[in-house]
């Protein structure tokens, strides 16, 4: 063969390989826009992902973390052949628009986001919809399916904590010398409203403008939350997730029997396989082109498709 005719032929085949998806662009309500990903092949089944905590992207970025882990999760699930939908928080609309007021910011403001997002597809003929929620998105997800009823949850990384407990869990293993406060500072904010006599090392938690948010997701139970599913529920946590610990999961587990639990040996809160110290899983925080485990794929691709018609 001659070498431009080999050239052109390996650019063909190179080209028909990557083209495994069409991808748009969907803008679900003012605030909520993401990026939809179908595969070539039609399909009713969607998986709908929503981020955790802080202004997340969605593509599981932060301004000074970026790492695509829910980027390359949408698409290893797409070539499983499902369509995915993956969008930005609320927080960053309101951000870039300069329009972002903190103190008026409320936990069910995610979950009625996450449920306008099921309405929208649900309008547009897919027929299965599975939520995946990451880290806080676990909560928003199992609430969202309380309200507007799904196939399936999955659980990636999920508290089975309420947050004041989680957080004196951290700080237990992170700052031993922060927990009685913040234990304090956390009961007069459930009880007076309001935390007033806290360190400053507590002082990017219980910030006053942040207060009203912490206190309307503190008043949730995830055990109680996904005691009231009646839905197939797979529960996810990485052995090296130095964030939420596999014992969360463990919790939701406890909680809901009959959910199903997968422990992944290596993955960290990043969904990023980690061989060695915490150092080494800190800088997968900030390497986008690390891939995800590729188990994880396997079991919620795994999971979506078991019993469906």
């Amino acid at each position: 063969m001659k070498p431009f005719l080999y050239v052109l032929v390996l650019f063909l085949s190179l080209s028909s390989s990557a083209q495994q998806w069409t991808e748009s662009e969907i803008r679900v309500n003012d605030l909520i826009s993401g990026t939809l990903l179908e595969p070539l092949t039609k399909t009713d089944t969607l998986a709908i992902i929503i981020a955790g905590s802080g202004p997340t992207d969605r593509n599981g970025n932060q301004q000074m973390q970026q790492n695509n882990s829910l980027k390359k999760l949408a698409e290893a699930l797409t070539r499983e052949g499902f369509a995915t939908y993956r969008y930005d928080k609320r927080i960053l609309k309101l951000l870039r628009n300069n329009a972002l007021k903190e103190e008026d910011l409320r936990f069910d403001d995610f979950v009625k986001d996450a449920e306008d997002v099921v309405r929208y597809f649900k309008n547009q003929g897919f027929r299965h919809i599975t939520l995946i929620g990451h880290s806080q998105g676990a909560l928003v997800a199992s609430l969202a399916a309380l309200n507007e009823p799904v196939d399936k949850l999955v659980s990636l990384a999920g508290s089975g904590q309420p947050l004041d407990l989680l957080i004196i869990d951290q700080l237990t293993k992170q700052a031993p010398g922060l927990v009685e406060n913040a234990r304090q500072a956390f009961n007069d904010l459930k009880t007076q409203g309001k935390a007033e006599n806290f360190s400053i090392g507590l002082a990017s938690l219980l910030r006053p403008s942040v207060q009203p948010f912490m206190k309307s997701w503190m008043i949730y139970d995830p055990t109680t939350v996904i005691q009231d599913l009646d839905i197939p529920i797979l529960l996810i946590s990485g052995t090296k997730d130095i964030q939420v610990p596999p014992s969360e999961s463990q919790l939701l587990k406890e909680a809901k029997p009959e959910a199903k639990l997968v422990l992944i040996d290596s993955m960290n809160h990043v969904l990023k396989e980690v061989n060695g110290d915490d150092l080494e899983n800190a800088k997968t925080y900030s390497n986008p082109g690390l891939p995800v485990v590729k188990e994880l794929i396997q079991e919620i691709a795994l999971f979506v498709r078991e019993g469906k018609n």
